[in-house]
C-alpha cells in the first residue's frame, strides 16, 4: 500500500508557487531548515517527483564530504543528466557520455564544462564554484530553460575547499535571475548564521521554510493509518506520539516494528504464556533501541561518537544530565562543577551540532528518542555491574514500561490538575515561547478558579510575590468570544503585574490570535503547553 504524504502539502504548495513564478521571470530563493529526520529531503524529493516542466531543469545534489574535484564532477553530471532527462531515453550516469550527448544541444555550455574540468584536473579551484553555477545561466542563454539547483545539507560546502565561497555565491545570487536555489540544512543554528551573515542580500535573499515534526493530530492520523490491523489502544498510540516527538522517521520505524511483531503473533510465533503478557510495543522498542543490531541503536551510537570526540570536552556529560531530566542550566553547572560561562561555551557547541535547543534558562535535547536512548540504553550499559546482557535488557524493558505507565497515568488526569502540577515546579526561571521571553514565577499560592461564563469553566490562579497569573482552559476550539469573556473575568483582579493566559487543546484561527493580542492575553495551544512540559521532563498532553 502506498503511503500517504502526511502533513507536508503546505511546503509542496510553496515550492510549486515558486517554480511557476520562476517561469514568469520572478525568482525567490528558498532555504529549508529543520532537525535531522524531520522530513526535509522527503519533501524535496516528493516535489521533484510530482513537478515536471519542460522549461525547468531541476538539479538535486546532496553535499557530501568530498574534494572540490569530486564535487565539480558530480555537479556537472547532475546538471547534464537533468538537462537530458526529458529528451533522452536510457541515460547512464557516465559523465563523458553525458557531455558527448549534451554537446549536440548546448555546445557553448559544454565548452565551458570542458574548461572547468581542465582547471580542476590541474587542481586550480579559484573561481571554480562560481563557474559551475554560471553553467545554469549558460544553459538558459542557449535553450531558454531555467534551472532550479537544490543543495541538500548545503552547509557542507564549507568543507569542500572552495575559497571565497559565500562571497562568490552572493554575487551570483544578485546577478543570476534565471536560476532558483533551494538550500536544505539539518544544522539549524549554523544555517541561520550563514543566512544572516554570509547570504543576507538586498536582492536574491532566501525565503526560510522551517520544517517541524508532525503535530499531535497528524501523528495520530499517521499511526491509525499504518496500524489499522494492529490491536493497539488509544493510550499506547498516544504514547508513541509523545515518545517520537512527531518525527516521521520514528513513527515509521515504530509502526513497522509493531507490524512485524503483529505478523509474528498471527503466524503463531512467540505465543507461550510469558510472551502473551509482553507488550508488543515494548518488544518493538527493544528491537529498535536496545539490540546491538537495532537500526536506532546503531545510528545513535555513531552519532554519540562524533560528540565524544569533540576537542571541547564534557559535551556528552551535558547530554547525559539533560537526558536524565536536568534541563536547567544552573543545575547542570552545579552537577558538573564548572563555571556558567564555561558551560555556555559547551552548550553553544551542542547548538552548533543541532543536538540541543536553548530556551533562556533551559536547554533540551531536540530528539527525544535519542535522549531516551542516552538515558536507558547507553547510560544503562555504562553503569551496569554485570556482563550479563540479559539483566541489562530486563532493566531496559522495565524502564520502557515505567515510561509508558507514567504517560498513561498523566493522560488520565484532568488538564487543570496537570497544569497545577506544572506550575508548582516553577522557580523563577525564564523561557521563550514564540519569541516572547516568559518568567516562570515561583508561586506561593496556586488554586483552581471557576469562571461564571457559559463559554469558560475551568481555570486557575497563581500568586507569587510580585505577579498574578490567571489561566483559563478550553478543550474545544478557541474563538473570539472566549477571549472577550476571559478579558472581562480578568478585570476582577487589580494586580499591577498580571499574566492572562488561555490554553486551548483544539487551536484557534488568526482572528482569535489577533483579538488575544489586543487584550494582552497569551493564547497558547497544546504545543505551547507541551513546550513547557518538555523543559521539566514531563509527559506531553496528547489530545
Amino acid at each position: 500500500m502506498k503511503e500517504k504524504f502526511f502533513d507536508r502539502e503546505i511546503y509542496l504548495d510553496i515550492l510549486k508557487k515558486r517554480m511557476i513564478a520562476l517561469k514568469e521571470g520572478y525568482r525567490q530563493n528558498i532555504a529549508i531548515i529543520g532537525d535531522e529526520q524531520v522530513g526535509k529531503t522527503a519533501i524535496v524529493l516528493k516535489f521533484l517527483d510530482k513537478f515536471h516542466d519542460s522549461l525547468i531543469i531541476s538539479v538535486y545534489l546532496e553535499i557530501l564530504p568530498q574534494s572540490s574535484f569530486e564535487f565539480a564532477r558530480r555537479f556537472i553530471g547532475a546538471l547534464l543528466y537533468a538537462f537530458l532527462d526529458s529528451s533522452e531515453a536510457n541515460l547512464k550516469e557516465d559523465l563523458d557520455l553525458l557531455i558527448s550527448k549534451s554537446g549536440r544541444h548546448i555546445p557553448k555550455t559544454v565548452e565551458k564544462i570542458k574548461h572547468i574540468l581542465g582547471l580542476i584536473n590541474t587542481r586550480k579551484t579559484n573561481g571554480v564554484f562560481a563557474e559551475l553555477l554560471f553553467l545554469c545561466e549558460s544553459i538558459y542563454q542557449e535553450t531558454g530553460k531555467r534551472c532550479v539547483v537544490i543543495f541538500d545539507e548545503f552547509h557542507n560546502l564549507e568543507n569542500i575547499g572552495f575559497k571565497n565561497l559565500y562571497n562568490e555565491w552572493s554575487k551570483i545570487l544578485l546577478t543570476q535571475k534565471n536560476t532558483l536555489y533551494i538550500i536544505v540544512s539539518s544544522m539549524k543554528y549554523r544555517a541561520r548564521e550563514i543566512l544572516a551573515k554570509n547570504l543576507s542580500l538586498l536582492f536574491g535573499n532566501f525565503e526560510v521554510l522551517t520544517v517541524e515534526p508532525f503535530d499531535i493530530k497528524i501523528s495520530s492520523e499517521y499511526l491509525i493509518g499504518q496500524l489499522q490491523h494492529v490491536n493497539l489502544n488509544d493510550g499506547f498510540r498516544n504514547f508513541i506520539t509523545h515518545f517520537s516527538g512527531g518525527y516521521p522517521v520514528y513513527l515509521k520505524l515504530i509502526s513497522e516494528a509493531l507490524l512485524k511483531q503483529n505478523s509474528a503473533l498471527i503466524r503463531g510465533c512467540c505465543m507461550d504464556e510469558s510472551s502473551k503478557r509482553v507488550s508488543p510495543l515494548v518488544d518493538a522498542l527493544e528491537d529498535l533501541l536496545f539490540c546491538s543490531s537495532g537500526i536506532l541503536n546503531q545510528r545513535f551510537s555513531s552519532y554519540l561518537k562524533r560528540i565524544e570526540d569533540d576537542p571541547l570536552g564534557k559535551l556528552s556529560s551535558i547530554l547525559y544530565l539533560v537526558a536524565e531530566g536536568r534541563n536547567r542550566i544552573k543545575d547542570i553547572a552545579h552537577a558538573l562543577k564548572i563555571q556558567r560561562k564555561d558551560l555556555i561555551l559547551r552548550i553553544n557547541r551542542l547548538l552548533e551540532f543541532n543536538i540541543m535547543t536553548r530556551s533562556e534558562d533551559f536547554i533540551k535535547i531536540n530528539d527525544r528518542v535519542f535522549g531516551f536512548w542516552l538515558r536507558f540504553v547507553h547510560q544503562g550499559k555504562l553503569r551496569s555491574l554485570s556482563y550479563d546482557a540479559r539483566s541489562q535488557k530486563e532493566q531496559f524493558r522495565k524502564n520502557i514500561e515505567g515510561q509508558i505507565q507514567e504517560f498513561l497515568l498523566s493522560s488520565q488526569k484532568p488538564l487543570l490538575e496537570r497544569a497545577i502540577e506544572l506550575l508548582r515546579l516553577f522557580e523563577d526561571e525564564t523561557m521563550q515561547i514564540e519569541k516572547r521571553k516568559i518568567r516562570l514565577n515561583h508561586f506561593r499560592e496556586i488554586k483552581p478558579l471557576e469562571f461564571h461564563t457559559s463559554r469558560l469553566k475551568d481555570g486557575l490562579i497563581g500568586r507569587s510575590c510580585d505577579c498574578l497569573w490567571v489561566m483559563a482552559f478550553k478543550q474545544e476550539l478557541l474563538v473570539e468570544e472566549d477571549i472577550a469573556d476571559f478579558a472581562k473575568e480578568c478585570k476582577k483582579y487589580r494586580h499591577k503585574l498580571q499574566r492572562k493566559i488561555i490554553v486551548t487543546l483544539e487551536g484557534m484561527d488568526a482572528n482569535t490570535r489577533l483579538k488575544a493580542l489586543e487584550e494582552k492575553i497569551w493564547a497558547w495551544d497544546v504545543n505551547n503547553l507541551n513546550q513547557i512540559l518538555d523543559l521539566y521532563s514531563k509527559p506531553w498532553v496528547v489530545a
